[in-house]
């Protein structure tokens, strides 16, 4: 067999992507017709279908599968080593780009990045900050070098990555101070009927939390859900409710905020991961995270 043409494979790799020819055709500013003649040349190379059609959607059949498996390695090689390469003439490294899951509380993301600026190579940390799907989608095509998540990559995900465990911590429940003597005395009990602010759905802990809470027969007042770990904090401080954080970060809570802490409970913990892609090189700055990590974690 004669030598592979990558500029056959980017067109198929286009089209198994976008599920159209007419959409590759948009991507790679080109006619449908310059993709679809490709894809026939690419085709008669293989000697074989790589296609089928399912409603609208061009889908890879069996052989088409194996070809886009192939093409994701290939690409996000050449990816990396267009990163690797850019960067070694002025002697730094590439940036470092993290993704953040939003629902982690934003002290304990700035205690597990905060050493990294102290290596010896430099470059520039960039935080992104969403939900974790978008977070991978963005890793899949490699514009990020981590993810610190609150939960492990899900499973039957198509997205070439490793989870690594970076530990876990009980909650520990606050309010205002001058709201906090009330609930301290029968913890965790007052905490029925009390005014209770929610993470966001999108969290683990909030499962936790309502497991727990139907185990323990409490059924709190829930006045707010709430994405944004700060702004939870700052509800909770002008006694608008209850509020509940990761153990790990009970002390940069209370130096920050105007709360008191009324209760602590391992039954619910955060369980923390960071995830990486599979590469061939990791960028130099990721092992340091992952310790500092580990580190925070280990004291509870």
């Amino acid at each position: 067999m004669k030598q592979l043409n990558f500029h056959h494979l980017q067109y198929f790799y286009a089209v198994a992507k976008e599920g159209s020819v007419t959409r590759a055709a948009e991507l790679m500013n080109v006619t449908p017709q310059t993709v679809s003649g490709q894809i026939s040349t690419f085709e008669d190379y293989i000697g074989s279908p790589l296609f089928t059609r399912e409603g609208k959607r061009l889908e890879p059949n069996s052989l088409g599968q194996i070809a886009l498996r192939y093409a994701d390695d290939i690409f996000n090689l050449g990816n990396e080593l267009s990163r690797t390469l850019a960067t070694q003439d002025v002697g730094k490294v590439a940036n470092f780009s993290v993704g953040i899951v939003d629902v982690i509380p934003k002290v304990m993301v700035f205690d597990m990045l905060n050493d990294c600026f102290d290596l010896d190579k430099r470059f520039v940390l960039e935080c992104h900050e969403g939900d974790l799907p978008s977070l991978l989608a963005d890793l899949s095509i490699n514009k990020l070098d981590l993810i610190i998540s609150d939960q492990p990559l899900p499973i039957g995900v198509s997205v070439r990555a490793v989870n690594h465990y970076l530990g876990q911590s009980g909650v520990t429940f606050f309010t205002s101070k001058g709201e906090s003597e009330k609930y301290q005395t029968d913890f965790p009990n007052s905490l029925h009927k009390s005014p209770f602010l929610m993470p966001s759905r999108k969290s683990a802990q909030y499962q936790s939390l309502l497991s727990w809470f139907t185990q323990s027969k409490i059924v709190p007042t829930i006045v707010a859900e709430v994405d944004d770990s700060a702004l939870l904090k700052f509800f909770g401080q002008t006694g608008r409710g209850i509020f509940c954080v990761s153990s790990a970060v009970e002390s940069d809570v209370l130096a920050q905020f105007d709360v008191a802490v009324i209760g602590r409970i391992d039954v619910v913990s955060d369980r923390y991961y960071g995830i990486l892609p599979e590469r061939k090189f990791k960028h130099p700055a990721v092992d340091a995270v992952l310790a500092s990590a580990e580190q925070l974690l280990s004291k509870n």
